[in-house]
């Protein structure tokens, strides 16, 4: 089966660069992140992507402008992610090559679907492949999480999470990594409720016998992590 499209995302601003990538890894896709269009490029002379989101403000060499070398070159899709919001500067983009133009500060959620449809246009779709954690396998497509073929109940929320944990395992996610991923600018930042809804997760998984209970783990100052790698099939 075809691995999930590869977004580059190319942000000077490493918060907003982490939370895209959070968010977009949950979404199903693979993620690789530069901050400048140096390392923009030694991420595309190393893989094939599918798309790249790609901040107009850059240290250096603007966006513009490597939104038009892109072009040139017969370059994957681009997406523009800015503050300008002029309509001069935004038919400047779609003019020097983009194929959206997202303005800052934005919804995930909008920038989600213009990624899907971009990568329609594109002929690319998003593999969604059954994910297996320990004990548990996880069908996304069918939005079920089994125990030795037993299904889970799990609520739309314990579910996301879990979901999120599985598409970043063995990485520390932050609070605002884990808010934004499963609810998007929806959430408040300073919002603890991860916390609560982490517990329950625990919990659940820990009543039905799964053995991921316990590899959730809590980082001190840092946020949670699945400490168990995650199989694709």
């Amino acid at each position: 089966m075809a691995g999930p499209p590869i977004v580059a995302v190319c942000e000077d601003d490493a918060d907003i660069r982490e939370l895209l990538a959070a968010y977009l890894t949950a979404q199903g896709f693979s993620v690789e992140t530069a901050g400048d269009a140096k390392a923009l490029d030694r991420v595309l002379a190393r893989i094939k992507v599918s798309l790249v989101v790609l901040d107009w403000m850059l240290p250096g060499e603007n966006g513009l402008s490597i939104c038009r070398r892109l072009r040139a070159n017969g370059g994957p899709p681009v997406i523009m992610l800015t503050a300008r919001d002029e309509d001069g500067d935004r038919v400047a983009g779609l003019d020097g090559g983009a194929d959206d133009y997202v303005s800052k500060p934005f919804n995930p959620r909008v920038l989600l679907s213009r990624v899907n449809a971009v990568l329609r246009r594109a002929g690319a779709t998003v593999a969604i492949d059954t994910l297996t954690v320990a004990d548990l396998v996880i069908d996304p497509d069918g939005r079920q999480v089994t125990l030795r073929g037993c299904e889970i109940a799990l609520t739309a929320a314990e579910y996301d999470l879990l979901l999120c944990f599985a598409r970043a395992p063995q990485r520390v996610l932050s609070r605002n990594q884990l808010l934004d991923a499963t609810r998007g600018r929806t959430a408040d930042l300073f919002d603890r409720t991860i916390d609560m809804q982490v517990s329950r997760l625990r919990r659940r998984l820990d009543e039905a016998g799964s053995d991921v209970a316990g590899l959730i783990r809590t980082v001190r100052n840092a946020g949670y992590m699945l400490a168990a790698p995650a199989r694709q099939r």
